[in-house]
């Protein structure tokens, strides 16, 4: 399960590092793709993919729009390893994706983790502070 908020740096080759509260998630492999509804990637164990995988693919394959969208998420994933100091390589396709520069911003949101440049992270959390702190609609809307 991927929890909390860690800040890092991406380092001259593109490799940040994990940190140690999910590692043990992460040995089997890791996956990374875009994200979607905002600008940031998915960091996926092995098997958190897998799940993920078959979710997509049981959607009718008839429907255009479930082509698009596996075409354009599976086409961005890349699987990566960490090396032994516990680091992974973000390819650059995903950097320049996710508008990272340096500063990362690595957030768990439970079966999987997002990785998010710290700019559009700031950004994001400040909205997304706005509209939950004091608002009870939105969480009635939500189920709560």
């Amino acid at each position: 399960m991927f929890l909390g908020e860690y800040h890092r740096l991406l380092d001259k080759k593109g490799r940040m590092f994990v940190p140690s509260k999910f590692r043990e998630d992460l040995i089997k492999g890791i996956i990374i793709s875009k994200g979607f509804g905002e600008k940031c990637l998915f960091l996926f164990s092995r098997e958190g993919w897998v799940r993920w995988q078959e979710k997509i693919m049981s959607l009718p394959l008839t429907k255009k729009n479930t082509q698009r969208f596996a075409r354009w998420f599976f086409s961005s994933a890349c699987e990566e390893s960490m090396d032994q100091q516990g680091r992974v390589k973000i390819p650059q396709n995903l950097i320049d994706y996710s508008a990272i520069k340096k500063e990362i911003v690595l957030v768990g949101v439970s079966d999987r983790a997002e990785i998010w440049s710290k700019e559009e992270w700031e950004n994001y959390y400040k909205k997304a502070d706005g509209q939950f702190l004091g608002q009870d609609t939105t969480l009635e809307e939500l189920g709560f």
